[in-house]
């Protein structure tokens, strides 16, 4: 557990565009390293080709399109361990995959979301969207519109999976499904709220802002290595 006043480090890795299933293997893999020790808290940073997927407490009725019409739509279909139910992952989302000890975190469960949470509005507040909670339900919402979508998984206390911001999302998308199981509430993005698309990597530096903040953890920030080469690893301070 850290001390009092210590400040944790977590890594920064962007993969840009990187299938859902390659994207869960590689966390499989760090979730058993960091298990061990062997790295550092690792946030993964990146976009999915247009994909649904089904939570562990999904239910496939929840998804309105056949998969002949999810096909002919470009869009994949998987069931995963996550918790919460349907959900759309797709490019104009910033989709963030947390690899953190809980263990040196007092494993609260409970404060870890409410900070997952936190990071996203107040990422949204820089831009003048005011957002919130739901308490019956993970996530941030603009009124009864969610923006921000929360699928977890904890395994011996180190998280998987994480958070889906729509940020310039093809909304059209959310009406082959009822998103996280709601027939009575939308999606919505923050190129839908302000008229108007933003460039990804510049709400992705106010989002790591918020995680250092709010985390109070230390980013370091690494390059994706090229084939059979080790990372260079690259330090910067967000304020």
């Amino acid at each position: 557990m850290k001390k009092v006043g210590q400040r944790m480090r977590c890594v920064v890795r962007h993969l840009g565009r990187i299938d859902y299933r390659e994207a869960y293997e590689l966390q499989k893999g760090l979730l058993q390293e960091r298990l061990r020790g062997r790295i550092a808290d690792t946030l993964l940073l990146l976009e999915h080709p247009p994909t649904i997927t089904v939570g562990k407490s999904g239910k496939l009725e929840n998804i309105r399109a056949s998969r002949e019409k999810l096909a002919g739509a470009g869009v994949s279909l998987i069931l995963t361990d996550r918790g919460g139910d349907v959900t759309y992952h797709g490019p104009g989302q910033i989709v963030g995959y947390p690899i953190l000890d809980l263990r040196a975190r007092n494993r609260d469960i409970h404060q870890y979301v409410h900070n997952l949470e936190e990071v996203l509005i107040r990422t949204l507040a820089d831009y003048g969207i005011k957002s919130g909670r739901d308490h019956n339900h993970a996530g941030v919402w603009v009124d009864d519109q969610e923006i921000a979508a929360l699928g977890l998984s904890v395994r011996q206390w180190i998280t998987m999976h994480g958070f889906a911001l729509n940020v310039n999302t093809d909304l059209n998308h959310f009406a082959l499904i009822n998103p996280c199981g709601f027939t009575d509430k939308t999606a919505t993005s923050m190129a839908q709220l302000l008229g108007h698309e933003l460039p990804l990597d510049g709400v992705t530096e106010r989002l790591l802002a918020h995680v250092a903040g709010v985390f109070e953890v230390d980013l370091e920030f690494w390059d994706e290595p090229a084939a059979g080469t080790y990372y260079e690893k690259k330090t910067a301070t967000l304020v």
